[in-house]
């Protein structure tokens, strides 16, 4: 967890506060002293994960382009300005590929790629004004083929190339942008997995570190570390937060 004091005066955005890694961030967030602006579909679930703090949230659906950039404009109205922009809102269909559909590919790109995009666009000439941080969430999928997941491995490897492009393009700016590369969690989206039907179960476990699941706390600890200015050298980097399963 962060110290206290640590992101004193410090406004955060972060996606899928409500639940798993993006509320252990910004919880840890907050907990170094700063205002988080919490975003997620579920409004009863974001209001319960940041109560009795000075934050506030926004239930949207991050798959709308329009809806990304009320996220910003609210937070900078509620807060006067914004510092940090974590990308962490997630999802993940598990399919056949001949068997995607259209919404399915659809909506993994949406919100693994497209909605981090449109939050950083609208996010930029704020964060650049004050020399901020971007830190998007990608995946081992985003290094990695991953067994009856094309839509959700495209996106996160599109969200690492996303990472670097605009890494070069804001190198010489003081803005710092970077991803992590999380393995499994402890997160109920990890938990509730669906998989498809008559699946190769040997090839679904070549995704397990032999560790077995994090705590999206320990994902957290690295995602903080990048927004806050211990990490002022770092810029463009991609960081793979594992269990050791890249390893073997």
């Amino acid at each position: 967890m962060a110290g206290s004091g640590r992101f004193e005066g410090k406004v955060a955005v972060v996606t899928g506060a409500s639940s798993g890694l993006g509320q252990a961030v910004a919880r840890s967030l907050s907990a170094g002293g700063a205002r988080v602006f919490g975003v997620g579909r579920d409004k009863e679930r974001l209001a319960a994960a940041l109560a009795g703090t000075d934050n506030a949230w926004l239930a949207v659906d991050l798959t709308d382009p329009a809806a990304c950039a009320e996220v910003v404009a609210t937070c900078v109205e509620r807060f006067g300005g914004l510092d940090i922009l974590v990308n962490a809102a997630g999802a993940h269909t598990m399919q056949h590929t001949a068997r995607v559909t259209d919404a399915d590919w659809q909506h993994d790109l949406a919100v693994n790629l497209s909605a981090p995009f449109f939050l950083s666009r609208a996010a930029l000439p704020h964060l650049l004004d004050r020399r901020g941080a971007i830190v998007n969430v990608s995946s081992i999928a985003g290094v990695e083929g991953q067994a009856y997941s094309a839509a959700y491995c495209a996106a996160k490897h599109g969200l690492i190339g996303l990472t670097r492009a605009m890494a070069l393009e804001f190198d010489s700016t003081g803005i710092r942008i970077n991803a992590v590369c999380p393995g499994g969690m402890t997160t109920p989206m990890v938990q509730n997995f669906t998989f498809p039907e008559d699946p190769d179960y040997s090839l679904i476990m070549k995704i397990a570190a032999a560790r077995g699941l994090m705590d999206p706390a320990q994902v957290a600890n690295v995602i903080t570390f990048l927004c806050s200015e211990e990490a002022a050298a770092v810029h463009g980097a991609i960081y793979t937060v594992d269990n050791g399963k890249m390893s073997l």
